[in-house]
């Protein structure tokens, strides 16, 4: 944001906003729990996950996501608005599936269609991957784990080993809940006191 002062300079205003990756992370850690539940076969059923997926998967990265971009953080406003459209494509779908949209659309629907949305991820997540490694090694370990999800989803939805990858996926956003928890707490409390409460682990800083 610039404006032009009575004497014809330019001054730059930098908006103040706070580290957006508590409330990203803790997003991501609530939904992938709550979706997990279902896939380890503790819970049943997609109904009651569709609100996790929109206001905590969805709304609360997209929130991350336009913060990092005002801190011109090109990665962080990637990765969580990444994942939050993501949520609110999933949170469609189990409703579509649900019948919300009509029992004719839910019939019709092609759950390969969903596979291939799945191999797509798994491409942005890689290279999301490969990113991670200048942020911190707790960030890498969750994108690392997303990877794993995302190659379980995909081969699992489109039949190869789907027993065994539909297990890889399942395992795979439960340690996401976990390690995003941590992460949350870690940007949370270690910028609230200033000074590293929980340590995040140094990036590794391989393409400088």
């Amino acid at each position: 944001m610039s404006d032009h002062g009575t004497n014809g300079q330019v001054a730059k205003v930098q908006a103040v906003v706070s580290n957006p990756s508590a409330i990203g992370l803790f997003g991501l850690a609530m939904v992938t729990l709550v979706a997990s539940s279902q896939k380890l076969g503790f819970t049943e059923g997609t109904s009651l996950i569709i609100p996790w997926a929109i206001f905590l998967g969805a709304c609360a990265q997209l929130v991350a996501s336009i913060n990092d971009s005002k801190l011109n953080n090109a990665f962080g406003a990637t990765a969580f608005g990444g994942y939050a459209f993501f949520w609110f494509a999933v949170a469609s779908t189990w409703m579509i599936q649900n019948g919300v949209f009509g029992e004719k659309m839910a019939e019709a629907a092609d759950v390969k269609q969903l596979g291939v949305a799945f191999v797509g991820y798994l491409i942005f997540s890689i290279y999301m991957t490969i990113g991670s490694m200048g942020t911190n090694k707790v960030l890498f370990i969750i994108f690392v784990l997303i990877d794993f999800l995302f190659l379980g989803l995909s081969c699992s939805v489109l039949g190869f080993a789907p027993e065994t990858m539909h297990m890889v996926a399942a395992v795979s956003e439960l340690l996401i809940a976990i390690m995003s928890f941590y992460g949350s707490a870690g940007a949370l409390l270690n910028g609230h006191y200033g000074k590293v409460i929980l340590p995040q682990g140094k990036p590794f800083n391989v393409f400088k």
